[in-house]
């Protein structure tokens, strides 16, 4: 049965004493007297995880005690195939579910996101296609019902945009993005060629975790450049007639983040400094990881060769993930915001290295 086999590919082991274990030490540090004083929000995030974790687990073993027994009267002559197929789907999604939860352990994968897209190669092509991608994301956290806050967005020339800085705000927003990270190719029937020919588009996607005030990241003023300018809109009432909007540049790192979206100075001043903490957390945490990795994906050229992800709309209809190999054939799903496949896949792959399986389709260059 196709929903069995998909069990079977699950492929999760779910450690429920080590996780009960794990609840039990944090329940002893919330406990403590004095922990409510300076409670750690951290903490409180994966204590509330780990109850839930358990929650599913449990849930789960009564749903495969009760196909026991389903099987039990199957064997027995009871015609319950119907219900059989049934639990054994609903279990299915469930331990997919469970498995991808499981995976999201990484220190900051709990955290919300900040989101950049960069057009590469391609010009009003590549803006396109980063508009695309805004499109896609937005609607992925529609989904998640995670809230978004477009920060900053540069438009393209005639089409498409420049750049883009956005927050995606909710539990485990970070881990879950981390698969985007990277370089995104469009290979198309361009809407802007007269002639109909097909053409090749790149995006980048960086993905930094949102920073809370317990991990302290110094930034001192005489480090920052702050520059304030008139915010760019589509004409009419949308034009900012005040210089509200903020660039900042951090002068050690070069680092340059902006926030044009709130009409008050003020405020967009405060959002351009919680990406600049979450750029600089990051950068640090990049230092650290250099030795163990020659190549950052993230910083990969926005060129042929470098891409992460494909999404052919002709002269077939294929996305293929070239970490995971895996392909989906249903490209408006995707594209409307479905990633559960593709992060799940990648998940399993960056946890385990296990290939989800390989596209039979060759990608065009």
């Amino acid at each position: 049965m196709r929903s069995a086999s998909k069990l079977r590919l699950c492929g999760a082991i779910f450690d429920a004493p080590q996780k009960k274990s794990q609840l039990a030490k944090i329940e002893e540090q919330v406990s403590a007297p004095d922990f409510w004083s300076q409670p750690s929000q951290k903490l409180l995030v994966q204590r509330k995880r780990l109850e839930e974790t358990l929650a599913d687990e449990a849930r789960v073993a009564a749903a495969i005690s009760d196909l026991d027994t389903l099987f039990e009267l199957s064997r027995e002559g009871e015609d319950v195939a119907g219900e059989i197929q049934s639990e054994i789907t609903k279990l299915s999604v469930d331990l997919e579910k469970l498995e991808t939860a499981t995976l999201l352990s990484g220190e900051n994968d709990f955290r919300s996101a900040i989101l950049i897209i960069h057009p590469g190669a391609g010009g009003t092509e590549s803006q396109d296609w980063a508009e695309m991608l805004l499109r896609m994301y937005l609607r992925w956290a529609e989904r998640k019902d995670f809230s978004t806050v477009v920060t900053d967005r540069q438009e393209g020339e005639g089409a498409g945009i420049k750049s883009v800085t956005f927050e995606v705000n909710g539990e485990n927003a970070y881990g879950l993005l981390g698969s985007e990270v990277g370089v995104h190719r469009l290979v198309r029937i361009s809407p802007f060629d007269a002639n109909a020919r097909r053409h090749t588009s790149f995006a980048s996607v960086f993905v930094y975790p949102q920073i809370d005030d317990e991990i302290k990241i110094e930034i001192r003023p005489e480090d920052l450049r702050v520059d304030t300018f008139r915010a760019g809109g589509k004409g009419g009432q949308h034009v900012n007639r005040t210089d509200s909007a903020v660039r900042m540049v951090h002068l050690p790192t070069n680092i340059v983040v902006q926030c044009q979206n709130e009409r008050s100075q003020h405020k967009n001043r405060d959002m351009a400094m919680k990406q600049l903490r979450a750029r600089l957390y990051e950068y640090e945490m990049e230092k650290k990881r250099v030795e163990e990795r020659k190549v950052e994906a993230s910083k990969a050229d926005i060129n042929f060769g470098s891409q992460i992800r494909s999404y052919v709309l002709a002269p077939y209809r294929l996305i293929k993930d070239h970490r995971t190999k895996l392909g989906v054939g249903d490209v408006d799903r995707v594209l409307n915001g479905d990633l559960d496949a593709l992060t799940h896949a990648w998940l399993v792959y960056k946890r385990t290295g296990r290939i989800a399986g390989d596209a039979k389709e060759e990608l065009p260059e």
